[in-house]
C-alpha cells in the first residue's frame, strides 16, 4: 500500500506538471515594505552585518518560511531569499536607509506538490524519500516481470507485450516527440 501511495502521488503530479497551464491557478503574490534598524545593514564591514538577526526579524514579523537560499551583500543593497516547495520570498534591503521590499509568491497546493515531485527546495530528507520511492517502483516493476516469467501460459505473451510496449514508447518519441 506504501507503493500504491507513491505511484499515485507521482502519477498525479506527473499529470499536473505535464499540463501546468491547466493546473496553475493558485499563484498568489503579496508585497510588503518596511524599515530595518539601519545599524544592522549600513556597516562598512560586511562581516559585521548580523545575518541571523535579519533573517529572524523576517521570520518573526512576516510569514516567511522555508530555507534561506540566498543572502547577498553588495555596496548598496542586501538581497535575501527564502525558498520552500511552492513558495518563494525575495527581500531587497537598502543598506543606507534600512528600507526593504518583501515579495512573497505562493504557488498554491498544485505548486507545492509539483515541487515535491521534482524535489525542488525540499531538502536532503525529501531527496531520500524520492530515491527510496524510485527504488520501490523499480522493485515493483521487476517483481511483476519475475512473476510473469513463472507463469508458463502467460510468459511468451507477457514478454512480447513488454517488448512491444518498449518499442511503442520509443517510436512515439522518435516520430512525434521532436
Amino acid at each position: 500500500m506504501i507503493s500504491f501511495t507513491i505511484v499515485l502521488f507521482f502519477s498525479v503530479t506527473g499529470l499536473t506538471l505535464n499540463h501546468a497551464d491547466k493546473f496553475q491557478g493558485g499563484v498568489k503574490t503579496t508585497q510588503a515594505k518596511g524599515k530595518l534598524d539601519s545599524s544592522w545593514v549600513n556597516s562598512k564591514d560586511t562581516l559585521a552585518i548580523p545575518k541571523l538577526t535579519i533573517v529572524e526579524y523576517f521570520r518573526k514579523n512576516y510569514p516567511v518560511k522555508g530555507a534561506v537560499s540566498d543572502f547577498r551583500i553588495d555596496d548598496y543593497q542586501i538581497n535575501l531569499a527564502f525558498r520552500a516547495p511552492g513558495y518563494e520570498a525575495a527581500i531587497f534591503i537598502d543598506r543606507v536607509s534600512g528600507n526593504f521590499e518583501l515579495t512573497q509568491t505562493s504557488a498554491g497546493w498544485i505548486g507545492f506538490i509539483n515541487d515535491l515531485h521534482k524535489g525542488r527546495d525540499t531538502g536532503s530528507t525529501w531527496s531520500w524519500v524520492i530515491d527510496i520511492s524510485a527504488v520501490l517502483m523499480v522493485l515493483i516493476s521487476l517483481t511483476g516481470i519475475i512473476l510473469l516469467l513463472y507463469i508458463k501460459r502467460k510468459r511468451l505473451n507477457g514478454i512480447l507485450l513488454v517488448l512491444l510496449g518498449t518499442l511503442l514508447l520509443y517510436l512515439v518519441y522518435r516520430i512525434w516527440g521532436q
